[in-house]
């Protein structure tokens, strides 16, 4: 399989890269946010779902970086920074919009009560697989 890379500039474009980093795994150490630059990003094992339809005794997946431009603001909830070895499931990626233009907020739902809220100027948010694949014999499961 090749590498993904996908970008998103609107709400469409981001369903899509959150059904392909839903059940990714990653650490709290794993998250960046740099106020001076307006990037917020992440590297985490996202679950290769776009294989997970074909039968198969095993699974796959991939090391894999998320980031999101244009950040204004960063706020979190469930979540101790200073845990940087706590493992966080990410379940979906929504996008609130604010009024009639392109500002909203964007939504990192995580397994828990744990969520990641960025206000953003407008949506901007690039995936790219980073590493190579290695198989896992669980699939993720959701009641």
């Amino acid at each position: 399989m090749t590498e993904l890379k996908l970008l998103a500039l609107d709400k469409d474009d981001l369903e899509i890269i959150s059904a392909h980093m839903q059940d990714s795994v990653f650490k709290v150490g794993d998250v960046h946010w740099s106020p001076a630059s307006r990037l917020f990003s992440f590297e985490a094992n996202r679950f290769v779902w776009e294989n997970a339809g074909t039968r198969r005794k095993t699974y796959e997946r991939r090391r894999a970086a998320l980031v999101f431009k244009r950040v204004e603001a960063v706020r979190s909830t469930g979540i101790d920074p200073k845990k940087r070895d706590e493992v966080l499931s990410l379940l979906a990626i929504r996008f609130v919009q604010k009024g009639e233009g392109p500002e909203g907020t964007v939504e990192l739902v995580l397994a828990g009560t744990a969520t990641i809220a960025l206000d953003v100027e407008c949506l901007e948010v690039a995936l790219a697989d980073i590493g190579g694949a290695w198989e896992t014999a669980s699939r993720p499961r959701h009641p």
